[in-house]
């Protein structure tokens, strides 16, 4: 079967460039939407994902979702840290850090409304637990006082958070005395402080979780055990990477449904607009579908011919779409984690995947759109196109 050539379809396109613009225009608004939403989803995923180290040991009580909702007395505290497996430092210290976790209400630096802003209580080595998180401003805090380090992006988006700002909350003054960066990780939207200094702020006798980092990973499940069937303790026990990547899940599976949801009504109308542009077309050729016909080219070739004239209308706008999207990768956004209620901030991440997805969605909305039209170009007869020419 003889095949009608590539560049007579792109050719009709660009004959009716005004048309083929506006409907493009429309998938690629659509396609825009579909791509920012998984987009959205997969930056929430990686900042999540990416604030867990996989040889970190994640303690938590039996049964909470995250460490707002978690409690560890001192004396269980102390088990931890005796057992067996755990990594040391150069000078020997054993690489755990038991903390407390609260949350605290700050004014944006913005609009002055207040939001959730995760506070954490550690110690010198929690920060040797996260090699991820480096000082850019200031200085470290120095255990026993009242001095706090702000993750970046709460630096930026909190009145009083800055360096050689002052925060008040739990009573007291807490002056900032550094900013780090966390490489775009959930650490990012915390504050820092001592952890003694913060239990006795907040008039807690427990942590709310223990983290330590293992000597040799392959023993996380001997430790684990250890933990889970000591009675004197109830505690959970997870690779610290499995601990934020169950934390993403629910918000990213959450902003994914919805903005597909979104993108599929909304792709409705794109495909109708495909139909009727092709419908369109087909009218306005009804002689060169005869012409062709009667020049040896089968229905079948006619049908082909027709829909990918629509699937490359479609990969135009998906392509454009997916190019305007990709500029939200410049964009920084915070949101509420649904699993400890407070401000997270992420970014828009593009991935081959995603791209991949895009790509396809359009040619999806191309395909449904153009099929129709398409069917009834081949369903024609020669004789009628001829007359009607």
């Amino acid at each position: 079967m003889k095949a009608i050539p590539l560049s007579y379809i792109a050719r009709n396109l660009w004959v009716r460039r005004v048309t083929t613009a506006l409907t493009a225009g429309g998938m690629a608004l659509v396609v825009y939407v579909f791509a920012t939403v998984l987009m959205m989803s997969e930056g929430i995923r990686a900042t999540l994902v990416a604030t867990g180290q996989p040889d970190n040991v994640m303690v938590l009580r039996k049964g909470a979702g995250s460490e707002i909702n978690s409690g560890i007395s001192r004396g269980q505290a102390a088990i931890i840290e005796s057992l067996p497996g755990i990594a040391t430092d150069a000078t020997g210290l054993r690489l755990v850090s038991k903390e407390p976790v609260v949350l605290n209400n700050l004014p944006k630096r913005d609009t002055g409304k207040p939001a959730n802003v995760t506070v954490r209580g550690t110690t010198p080595q929690g920060l040797e637990l996260r090699p991820q998180v480096r000082i850019v401003e200031g200085r470290m805090f120095r255990p026993g006082t009242s001095e706090i380090v702000t993750g970046s992006a709460v630096a930026k988006g909190f009145r009083g958070a800055a360096l050689g700002e002052t925060l008040r909350f739990a009573g007291r003054d807490w002056h900032v005395v550094g900013v780090f960066d966390a490489a775009r990780s959930a650490f990012d939207s915390e504050i820092w402080g001592d952890a003694e200094q913060m239990m006795q702020a907040y008039r807690r006798n427990s942590f709310s979780s223990v983290v330590f980092r293992l000597a040799d990973a392959e023993r996380l499940d001997a430790i684990k055990a250890e933990i889970e069937n000591d009675p004197r303790l109830q505690l959970d026990a997870k690779r610290e990477d499995k601990f934020y990547a169950e934390q993403s899940a629910a918000l990213a599976t959450f902003i994914s449904i919805l903005g597909l949801t979104l993108s599929i009504i909304f792709s409705i109308g794109a495909v109708v607009g495909a139909t009727i542009t092709m419908f369109a077309a087909v009218a306005s050729r009804i002689g060169e579908i005869g012409t062709l016909r009667a020049l040896g080219f089968r229905r079948g070739a006619v049908l082909t011919a027709f829909l990918s004239e629509s699937l490359l209308l479609a990969l135009v706008g998906g392509l454009v779409g997916l190019a305007a999207a990709s500029l939200m990768t410049t964009v920084s956004l915070s949101t509420t984690n649904f699993q400890t209620f407070s401000e997270i901030a992420f970014q828009f991440r593009l991935t081959p995947k995603i791209a991949l997805q895009t790509i396809l969605f359009a040619l999806a909305m191309g395909f449904v759109g153009g099929f129709i039209p398409a069917w009834r170009a081949a369903r024609l007869k020669i004789v009628d196109c001829l007359r009607a020419a």
